[in-house]
């Protein structure tokens, strides 16, 4: 029979075993907030379609850059990221008629197949006007989330970049035919010299990337 001070000895140990066990949840919680959330990033265009241009300037160049840098922020928060291409390629193939909705379909398909549960479509503005300015969120109300999460986003946007564009619908093919959760972000304006100089920058695509992670990050968490 075991004594009586033995079996307190016996739970006290287990009480700081569980106290230790659950300061290490704990601690991998907070340095790794996106531990298992299946993340897609999509770098828009590639291949034959460019995007929007400015001189030999491509959309399809950057976005791919900045979404490698993305990619790799939400894995330092622990997520498991996938990224429609990781090349200068197009999604479509050479069966497809329509070779732009090809692309896109097959962007789609690539949400669902790896179950993701948010996708980040990475693309450039561009207007007219080369005054026009601002990083810009973008979501269609297919899932209610899209909303919520596009919200978070843009006010981050507002408040670390000093972007004054407001959250938008969109209605374009690849958003209003996914019901995966997720938003249309446009980083900034290629026609805008100060933005098309800071977005092709390391230091400026980072502290995009982080803006975007830490969006993320409060999205899940609440």
């Amino acid at each position: 029979m075991v004594s009586r001070t033995k079996y307190t000895f016996l739970i006290f140990i287990l009480f700081i075993l569980g106290l230790f066990c659950l300061g290490k949840v704990n601690a991998i919680t907070n340095e790794l907030p996106l531990l298992g959330r299946v993340i897609f990033v999509d770098p828009g265009h590639g291949g034959r379609d460019p995007g929007t241009t400015y001189g030999k300037i491509m959309e399809k160049d950057i976005v791919l850059e900045i979404s490698k840098v993305l990619r790799d922020e939400l894995m330092k928060k622990g997520a498991i990221v996938y990224m429609t291409r990781e090349t200068d390629e197009d999604l479509s193939s050479k069966w497809d008629v329509r070779k732009k909705r090809g692309d896109l379909y097959r962007r789609i398909l690539m949400y669902k197949k790896y179950q993701a549960e948010l996708y980040l479509s990475i693309h450039i503005n561009y207007y007219s006007n080369s005054s026009e300015s601002g990083a810009e969120v973008l979501y269609n109300p297919i899932n209610s989330e899209n909303k919520i999460f596009g919200k978070l986003l843009m006010d981050n946007f507002k408040t670390s970049l000093g972007s004054k564009r407001k959250l938008k619908q969109t209605d374009l093919y690849m958003y209003k035919n996914t019901t995966v959760p997720g938003v249309l972000i446009e980083c900034g304006f290629l026609s805008n010299p100060n933005e098309r100089y800071l977005m092709q920058k390391k230091d400026y695509q980072k502290k995009l990337s982080q803006i975007i992670t830490d969006s993320v990050v409060t999205y899940f968490n609440n």
